[in-house]
């Protein structure tokens, strides 16, 4: 599995309408048949900064969503949002998605 974490700094006054200018972005990416997940949290230190998680099948489903066509539009839906570069970390994990934490068991 492609395991990839983006942090994106948005400009303070577009951080309210970022979730809504990367809804179609989102949408197709989480149609595509190799998307594990692609979810997206915005950080409790910072209101300015979004972090979106997510992961594909294998290399074969990541090379298809960077070259997908909805793939640019996103992007360039960002672009005018972001206040920097964003950081990224991007790792090929065992595993197909999510597994229970072992330390903290509930039930």
């Amino acid at each position: 599995m492609i395991f990839i974490v983006v942090k994106y700094q948005v400009k303070p006054e577009s951080a309210e309408q970022f979730i809504e200018a990367t809804a179609e972005f989102t949408q197709t990416t989480r149609a595509e048949p190799g998307n594990v997940f692609f979810e997206w949290s915005r950080s409790v230190e910072d209101p300015n900064e979004f972090v979106l998680v997510e992961a594909f099948r294998d290399r074969d489903a990541g090379s298809a969503h960077v070259n997908a066509p909805h793939f640019q539009k996103g992007l360039d839906a960002m672009r005018p949002h972001l206040a920097a570069t964003p950081q990224i970390i991007s790792r090929e994990v065992e595993g197909d998605g999510w597994d229970e934490m072992g330390e903290l068991q509930i039930g």
